[in-house]
């Protein structure tokens, strides 16, 4: 093609030569719009104004795809990276105190920490307010680790513990160097005991049964100013629980609870008695007598990456939702 020199040369009539510098300048106006497309058409960080929990993570302990596994759930992902596939996390936002707690310190801490600030309508610090620990097992504390010298090197992070843990974190290395060094402090919880984090927002450990190895473990009742939730990544079956889990799902307006495998199936190279918890399958049967409102608190969460239901478009995920209970996604937002 001619430039606009050559054609002005031709003497070709001046509309036309009008027209291609026009066309020239829109070209050159339209590339650098789209290199520059990250910046210019990137919508704005959506930020949370009221008092909320936030998911920040809905994958069991050993996030998908797990160490060298070898099944269809897992062999793309190796490759491809989801993203979205966080350990089991939540994350509060305590907008009139403009506080944020994490419940969990999981191996995906890093990204959930940002992902949970960044929310908060008014936070300007890079480390949460606090974190709320269940048990110790790999994907509930380990997390810890990137407070310490090596990482972060953080100041007096409030953890809170039962007992238990406490007593884990403080005799175990490198968790008592976490102690020793000030990078956390730990502020032991009790059973049923509300910690009162501000005027409108309390958290009430419950201690539910699981393999109780290195600690006890607990769920969370958290109160918010206007609704509650109940939060349970870890439990054995629902029937060993003191607590009637029905009579707890009544008491709050949403209920995070163990989701870990939807059915025996999933595991054929494990014996599934030593990893005990609630299959989809049966609480399904637990939660049939619920009328349509009590279901739909119940938000399903800690999967396991044979879990199908990770796939939102699984005829097992439309199985849960045509039985009207949710499917936890990462960055689901509930106000409390």
């Amino acid at each position: 093609m001619k430039t606009t020199e050559s054609l002005v040369t031709t003497k070709l009539p001046i509309y036309i030569i009008v027209f291609f510098q026009f066309f020239f300048i829109i070209s050159c106006s339209q590339k650098k719009s789209s290199e520059n497309n990250n910046t210019v058409n990137s919508p704005p960080e959506i930020k949370i104004k009221n008092t909320s929990i936030i998911i920040l993570g809905t994958i069991q302990d050993a996030g998908s795809p797990q160490i060298t596994c070898s099944k269809d759930c897992c062999k793309h992902l190796f490759e491809n990276p989801d993203n979205t596939r966080k350990i089991t996390s939540l994350g509060l936002i305590d907008a009139q105190e403009n506080k944020t707690y994490l419940f969990e310190a999981t191996p995906d801490i890093t990204s959930q920490i940002k992902m949970l600030t960044k929310y908060n309508n008014q936070h300007t610090k890079e480390i949460v307010d606090g974190i709320f620990l269940t048990h110790a097992h790999i994907g509930h504390y380990t997390g810890l680790m990137y407070l310490g010298k090596e990482a972060m090197d953080a100041k007096n992070t409030p953890v809170y513990v039962m007992p238990n843990m406490k007593n884990f974190l403080c005799n175990n290395g490198p968790w008592n160097q976490l102690i020793e060094r000030k990078n956390v402090n730990l502020f032991e919880i009790e059973q049923e005991k509300p910690v009162q984090l501000s005027q409108n927002i309390k958290v009430t450990p419950i201690l539910v049964p699981h393999r109780d190895e290195y600690s006890e473990t607990v769920g969370y009742k958290i109160t918010g100013p206007n609704k509650s939730a109940l939060f349970i990544p870890d439990i054995d079956k629902w029937d060993k629980w003191a607590n009637n889990i029905i009579d707890e799902i009544k008491k709050v307006d949403y209920a995070f609870l163990d989701a870990t495998f939807y059915s025996s199936q999933e595991i054929n190279n494990r014996d599934i008695s030593q990893i005990p918890h609630p299959f989809i399958i049966e609480s399904f049967e637990k939660f049939k007598g619920l009328n349509n409102q009590e279901k739909s608190k119940i938000i399903f969460i800690h999967f396991n990456h044979t879990n199908p239901v990770i796939n939102i478009e699984s005829k097992e995920s439309q199985v849960v939702i045509d039985k009207g209970f949710k499917i936890g996604k990462i960055k689901d937002v509930f106000e409390l």
